[in-house]
């Protein structure tokens, strides 16, 4: 039996499909619209999907929807009504996309997919809850999830036993600590949901000086994981701003712009709601240990995405395990909503996804030999095809040698995580390779930290680290800043990624051979972009990036394209295409 997954209309749209309660593809929109975060249906998404496992539309007897859009339209109305008549605005600039496009998804999937057999809707927070738990490998488990806003719920905890999620316990709208954290992303000077892992970057580089001011005017935490939200600071819920000028005078400092020269002050305010947050993350895994007496936790949502309090969590032991769904924003709520279309309404016993970036991650596209070969003739690309091994040695020779390259490989990854697959990886052992990269490859804000991927068996011995750590979702404490300061955040902790040989073989063996050259059993790796352009998707994608930036080499599959024997490319390759930045 097949289930079709989708999320869609808020942001990061995705699809996954389901065979018998397996996994067998998942993809965000964007990768294919080439639209950052892009929230329309993902009707390419699922074409991919329906490709991968050889089937068409007519084979799929389910699809299941992740949010129940009456529910939610439902408290947008009565948002509107508690804030008239400043509401009025967000109601204008809302209400034509819910007549016309939110409130009819059955028509839409019938219509966009020409599909008629079952849809089946699910609540926003239980798809996150299901797409953690039913990911996880725990048979039982607390869980816990964290967002702006879903129907109503902002956070919830609940239990997962077999396969059943229970939710127990719920906070509505607007007191959402996932908004508050939006806040101030706003008042930093980043964008809203695109911009919150900028923010966790800044903290680092201030001081938590704020952190008194902060509790004592704009937020509660109760011992009991309740947030209460003072809503006179705040305006998100009129939908012009998240904050206001009372915000802003409370800090005696305006809304940073994007092109204002980051100031300490703005550090020091990152530095301070990122310990909220962290101490937030704590409280509410205490309380979800107290009501649930389990020794499991599974984190969803898009906060379970700030891996600085994730890190700070997972020292604190108050569970023994802790399960993140690497796909934890709304992207993965495709994954959930078809796991409870699997296990909640037609009630089937659980298939538990295996622990790997085989299982969990890499279930995008994928190109042949022969397909790469084909866009390399076309646009007249001079390269190498080597044979494995000798496409290892040269390639970790090249990155010995302070070359940065772009590394396309096998099933690209889901969520927003580059775990190897669709990746830029250079060496980390140079002091200066991180505003290199920042400034010349990424061209993005040089405070913005690199991510390291290690050999899993040395992972011990290079980062504080004592279990596997795969999908980029936990900082560990090292003290190698001097052997590898590019990958060494100011707090001298790192997003770490381990990497287990069985997982991705071709990946492993390059940083076995680079540490045979270095030492170093470590590689910079960050995602294969630009700023504000979704991860490549194609070798297309790869070829437009890689001459648009100053990338040295780019590996796709077994061929290596050097940009110093292509100066002169086809101008469909070299001219810069303008992204929305995020």
């Amino acid at each position: 039996m097949y289930i079709l997954g989708i999320s869609a209309f808020f942001h990061d749209s995705a699809a996954c499909l389901l065979h018998n309660g397996k996994i067998i593809a998942a993809a965000e929109e964007e990768r294919f619209s080439r639209k950052k975060h892009d929230n329309s249906f993902p009707k390419l998404a699922v074409e991919f999907c329906l490709n991968e496992a050889k089937i068409t539309i007519d084979e799929v007897e389910l699809v299941v929807f992740y949010e129940k859009p009456f529910l939610k339209f439902d408290r947008i109305l009565n948002t509107i009504k508690s804030s008239v008549p400043f509401g009025f605005t967000f109601f204008r600039k809302s209400i034509k996309t819910w007549v016309t496009q939110k409130l009819w998804i059955p028509s839409i999937i019938k219509n966009e997919l020409a599909y008629n057999n079952e849809i089946v809707f699910s609540e926003h927070h239980e798809a996150h809850a299901a797409g953690t738990f039913f990911t996880s490998p725990f048979s039982e488990s607390a869980i816990v999830t964290i967002d702006g806003v879903g129907e109503k719920a902002c956070t919830t905890i609940g239990i997962g036993k077999e396969n059943k999620v229970t939710i127990l316990k719920e906070q509505h709208y607007p007191h959402s600590f996932g908004l508050f954290y939006s806040a101030f992303t706003q008042y930093c000077g980043f964008k809203v949901n695109s911009g919150e892992y900028k923010l966790m970057g800044l903290a680092p580089y201030g001081k938590p000086i704020y952190k008194d001011l902060i509790l004592k005017n704009l937020i509660t935490i109760t011992n009991e994981a309740e947030v209460i939200l003072n809503l006179d600071y705040f305006s998100f819920e009129t939908g012009k701003s998240t904050i206001n000028l009372k915000f802003s005078k409370l800090f005696g400092k305006p809304i940073r712009q994007e092109t204002d020269k980051m100031s300490q002050f703005y550090c020091d305010v990152a530095a301070s709601v990122q310990e909220v947050a962290d101490d937030f993350l704590v409280t509410i895994a205490q309380y979800a240990k107290e009501i649930t007496g389990l020794n499991n936790l599974c984190l969803a949502g898009g906060v379970a995405l700030n891996c600085k309090a994730n890190g700070n969590l997972l020292t604190k032991n108050i569970f023994e395990n802790i399960w993140i769904q690497p796909a934890s924003g709304d992207s993965g709520c495709a994954v959930g909503t078809a796991f409870v279309g699997w296990n909640h309404f037609l009630e089937n016993d659980r298939v538990f996804v295996e622990n790997s970036v085989n299982e969990q991650a890499y279930l995008g596209s994928s190109y042949s030999s022969d397909e790469i070969a084909s866009v390399l003739e076309k646009y007249s690309i001079q390269y190498s095809n080597l044979e494995e091994t000798e496409l290892i040695k040269e390639t970790a020779n090249l990155l010995a040698n302070k070359n940065i390259i772009g590394w396309f490989q096998g099933k690209m990854e889901f969520g927003p995580r580059a775990l190897g697959n669709r990746s830029i990886l250079a060496s980390p052992l140079f002091e200066d390779m991180k505003e290199y990269i920042n400034q010349k490859i990424k061209l993005r804000e040089g405070f913005r930290p690199f991510a390291p991927i290690v050999l899993e068996e040395k992972a011990a011995e290079w980062f504080e680290i004592e279990k596997p750590s795969k999908y980029m979702l936990f900082t560990f404490k090292s003290n190698k800043k001097n052997e590898i300061p590019s990958c060494i955040h100011e707090d001298e902790t790192a997003r770490v990624q381990t990497l287990a040989k069985r997982e991705n073989e071709k990946l492993h063996n390059l940083i076995s051979e680079f540490k045979k050259l270095t030492s170093a059993p470590v590689l910079i790796n960050t995602s294969f972009n630009v700023r504000g352009e979704p991860i490549v998707e194609s070798p297309l994608d790869a070829l437009k990036c890689f001459f648009q930036t100053d990338m040295d080499v780019l590996v796709l599959g077994n061929y290596i394209i050097k940009k110093e024997e292509n100066l002169s490319v086809s101008s469909e390759l070299t001219t810069k295409v303008k992204y929305e930045l995020d």
